[in-house]
Protein backbone atom coordinates (compact mmCIF):
# COMPACT_ATOMS: atom_id res chain seq x y z
CA UNK A 1 0.00 0.00 0.00
CA UNK A 2 1.82 3.22 -0.91
CA UNK A 3 1.97 6.06 1.51
CA UNK A 4 -0.42 8.75 1.42
CA UNK A 5 1.50 12.52 0.99
CA UNK A 6 -0.02 15.14 2.59
CA UNK A 7 0.03 19.14 3.10
CA UNK A 8 2.71 20.10 5.30
CA UNK A 9 2.00 20.20 8.69
CA UNK A 10 1.44 24.50 9.80
CA UNK A 11 4.15 23.55 12.71
CA UNK A 12 6.58 23.51 10.60
CA UNK A 13 6.34 27.26 10.06
CA UNK A 14 9.51 28.76 12.09
CA UNK A 15 9.23 29.37 15.58
CA UNK A 16 11.06 32.32 17.67
CA UNK A 17 13.67 30.37 19.23
CA UNK A 18 15.22 27.13 18.94
CA UNK A 19 13.88 25.23 21.75
CA UNK A 20 10.37 26.61 21.23
CA UNK A 21 10.49 23.66 18.44
CA UNK A 22 10.25 21.46 21.03
CA UNK A 23 8.15 22.94 23.44
CA UNK A 24 5.56 20.23 21.85
CA UNK A 25 6.71 17.57 19.98
CA UNK A 26 7.13 18.29 16.10
CA UNK A 27 6.00 17.29 13.00
CA UNK A 28 9.46 15.68 11.91
CA UNK A 29 10.90 13.84 15.58
CA UNK A 30 9.23 10.84 14.34
CA UNK A 31 11.29 8.61 17.12
CA UNK A 32 12.98 6.54 14.18
CA UNK A 33 15.84 7.32 11.80
CA UNK A 34 14.32 8.49 8.23
CA UNK A 35 13.70 5.55 6.16
CA UNK A 36 16.07 7.31 3.35
CA UNK A 37 18.93 7.10 6.05
CA UNK A 38 18.35 3.84 7.06
CA UNK A 39 18.91 2.59 3.46
CA UNK A 40 22.00 4.74 3.19
CA UNK A 41 23.30 2.75 6.66
CA UNK A 42 22.18 -0.15 5.57
CA UNK A 43 24.61 0.04 1.64
CA UNK A 44 27.75 0.93 4.48
CA UNK A 45 27.70 4.56 2.77
CA UNK A 46 28.58 6.12 6.44
CA UNK A 47 31.98 5.84 6.66
CA UNK A 48 34.57 7.13 9.66
CA UNK A 49 33.79 9.77 11.81
CA UNK A 50 30.11 11.20 12.01
CA UNK A 51 28.47 14.35 12.42
CA UNK A 52 24.72 14.35 12.61
CA UNK A 53 24.39 18.40 12.09
CA UNK A 54 20.67 19.64 13.23
CA UNK A 55 20.28 16.28 15.14
CA UNK A 56 17.38 16.80 16.78
CA UNK A 57 16.62 14.23 19.56
CA UNK A 58 19.25 12.30 17.99
CA UNK A 59 18.05 9.78 15.66
CA UNK A 60 20.36 9.58 12.99
CA UNK A 61 23.22 10.25 15.34
CA UNK A 62 21.77 7.15 17.00
CA UNK A 63 21.59 5.24 13.98
CA UNK A 64 25.53 5.92 12.90
CA UNK A 65 26.77 5.08 16.71
CA UNK A 66 24.64 1.92 16.42
CA UNK A 67 26.58 0.83 13.47
CA UNK A 68 30.16 1.53 15.66
CA UNK A 69 31.07 4.69 14.25
CA UNK A 70 32.77 7.54 16.32
CA UNK A 71 29.41 9.75 16.32
CA UNK A 72 28.82 13.64 16.99
CA UNK A 73 24.94 15.10 16.67
CA UNK A 74 24.36 19.40 17.23
CA UNK A 75 21.51 21.39 17.35
CA UNK A 76 20.91 24.66 18.70
CA UNK A 77 17.89 22.97 20.90
CA UNK A 78 18.93 22.34 24.77
CA UNK A 79 15.59 20.15 24.86
CA UNK A 80 16.57 18.46 21.73
CA UNK A 81 20.12 17.66 23.26
CA UNK A 82 18.50 16.76 26.45
CA UNK A 83 16.20 14.25 24.90
CA UNK A 84 19.08 12.59 22.62
CA UNK A 85 21.58 12.29 25.50
CA UNK A 86 19.03 10.48 27.14
CA UNK A 87 17.82 8.09 24.35
CA UNK A 88 21.28 6.86 24.01
CA UNK A 89 21.77 6.01 28.07
CA UNK A 90 18.31 4.14 27.31
CA UNK A 91 19.41 2.33 24.11
CA UNK A 92 23.51 1.63 25.58
CA UNK A 93 24.90 3.64 22.46
CA UNK A 94 27.74 5.88 22.58
CA UNK A 95 27.32 9.23 21.09
CA UNK A 96 28.39 12.86 21.71
CA UNK A 97 25.48 15.20 21.56
CA UNK A 98 26.18 19.13 22.22
CA UNK A 99 24.17 22.06 21.51
CA UNK A 100 25.89 23.96 19.25
CA UNK A 101 24.72 26.26 16.24
CA UNK A 102 24.45 24.33 13.01
CA UNK A 103 25.22 27.13 11.22
CA UNK A 104 28.73 26.91 12.18
CA UNK A 105 30.23 23.79 12.40
CA UNK A 106 33.54 24.64 12.11
CA UNK A 107 33.14 26.10 15.41
CA UNK A 108 33.15 22.51 17.11
CA UNK A 109 37.37 22.26 15.92
CA UNK A 110 36.54 18.79 14.33
CA UNK A 111 36.70 17.20 11.35
CA UNK A 112 34.79 14.25 9.97
CA UNK A 113 34.38 12.22 7.20
CA UNK A 114 30.39 11.77 7.05
CA UNK A 115 27.85 14.66 7.78
CA UNK A 116 24.10 14.36 7.59
CA UNK A 117 21.48 16.63 7.18
CA UNK A 118 18.41 15.84 7.52
CA UNK A 119 15.55 18.73 7.34
CA UNK A 120 18.26 21.65 8.07
CA UNK A 121 19.42 22.78 4.58
CA UNK A 122 16.26 23.51 3.40
CA UNK A 123 15.70 26.50 6.63
CA UNK A 124 18.31 28.66 5.24
CA UNK A 125 18.25 31.71 2.91
CA UNK A 126 20.19 31.79 -0.69
CA UNK A 127 22.93 33.63 1.56
CA UNK A 128 22.72 31.91 4.48
CA UNK A 129 23.52 28.71 2.77
CA UNK A 130 26.72 29.94 1.37
CA UNK A 131 27.91 30.34 4.15
CA UNK A 132 26.63 26.44 5.69
CA UNK A 133 28.48 25.52 2.84
CA UNK A 134 31.53 26.90 3.40
CA UNK A 135 31.50 26.13 7.47
CA UNK A 136 30.33 22.35 6.29
CA UNK A 137 34.26 22.39 4.14
CA UNK A 138 36.03 23.33 7.53
CA UNK A 139 34.63 20.08 9.09
CA UNK A 140 34.28 17.92 6.26
CA UNK A 141 37.62 16.11 5.54
CA UNK A 142 38.98 15.50 1.58
CA UNK A 143 37.12 13.12 0.15
CA UNK A 144 34.23 13.06 2.79
CA UNK A 145 30.58 12.92 1.86
CA UNK A 146 27.74 14.81 2.80
CA UNK A 147 23.79 13.72 2.62
CA UNK A 148 21.05 15.83 3.10
CA UNK A 149 17.27 15.17 3.07
CA UNK A 150 15.25 18.07 2.35
CA UNK A 151 11.98 19.14 1.41
CA UNK A 152 11.30 19.15 -2.71
CA UNK A 153 9.51 21.68 -4.60
CA UNK A 154 7.48 18.88 -5.89
CA UNK A 155 6.05 19.30 -2.51
CA UNK A 156 2.06 20.99 -3.41
CA UNK A 157 0.93 23.54 -0.60
CA UNK A 158 2.14 26.49 1.13
CA UNK A 159 2.79 24.85 4.63
CA UNK A 160 6.05 24.56 5.94
CA UNK A 161 9.88 25.06 4.97
CA UNK A 162 11.24 26.44 1.51
CA UNK A 163 11.04 23.47 -1.10
CA UNK A 164 14.32 23.25 -2.59
CA UNK A 165 14.65 22.81 -6.00
CA UNK A 166 17.58 21.08 -8.12
CA UNK A 167 18.96 24.48 -9.06
CA UNK A 168 19.08 25.79 -5.10
CA UNK A 169 20.87 22.74 -4.13
CA UNK A 170 23.36 22.29 -7.20
CA UNK A 171 24.31 26.43 -7.17
CA UNK A 172 24.90 25.60 -3.75
CA UNK A 173 27.74 23.18 -3.99
CA UNK A 174 29.86 23.94 -6.53
CA UNK A 175 34.20 24.81 -5.89
CA UNK A 176 35.47 22.65 -3.90
CA UNK A 177 32.44 19.60 -4.40
CA UNK A 178 30.71 17.20 -6.41
CA UNK A 179 27.67 16.17 -6.06
CA UNK A 180 27.57 12.59 -6.93
CA UNK A 181 23.76 12.04 -6.51
CA UNK A 182 20.99 14.25 -6.25
CA UNK A 183 17.14 12.29 -6.45
CA UNK A 184 13.85 12.58 -5.24
CA UNK A 185 12.78 11.06 -1.91
CA UNK A 186 10.72 11.23 0.97
CA UNK A 187 10.79 12.96 4.77
CA UNK A 188 8.64 11.15 7.06
CA UNK A 189 6.12 13.36 9.09
CA UNK A 190 3.85 12.89 11.81
CA UNK A 191 1.30 12.34 12.13
CA UNK A 192 2.51 8.74 10.66
CA UNK A 193 2.09 7.37 8.04
CA UNK A 194 2.50 11.20 6.55
CA UNK A 195 5.56 11.98 4.26
CA UNK A 196 6.59 14.69 1.98
CA UNK A 197 8.21 15.30 -1.22
CA UNK A 198 12.19 15.74 -0.60
CA UNK A 199 15.57 15.23 -2.25
CA UNK A 200 18.48 13.53 -1.30
CA UNK A 201 21.18 14.50 -2.07
CA UNK A 202 25.21 12.75 -1.58
CA UNK A 203 28.31 15.22 -1.99
CA UNK A 204 31.49 14.80 -2.09
CA UNK A 205 34.18 17.20 -0.99
CA UNK A 206 36.91 17.12 -2.85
Amino acid sequence: MSTPQHELHPDFRRPTGPDDLYTTRPPWDIDRPQTAFTALAQAGEFHGRVLDIGCGTGEHALLAAGLGHDTVGIDQSAQAIERAQRKARDRGLDATFLRHDALEPAGLTQTFDTVLDCGLFHIFSPDARSTYVESLAAVLRPGGRYFMLGFSDRQPGIWGPHRLSRNDIESAFTDGWRIDSLRESFIEILPDPTRSHAWLATVTRS
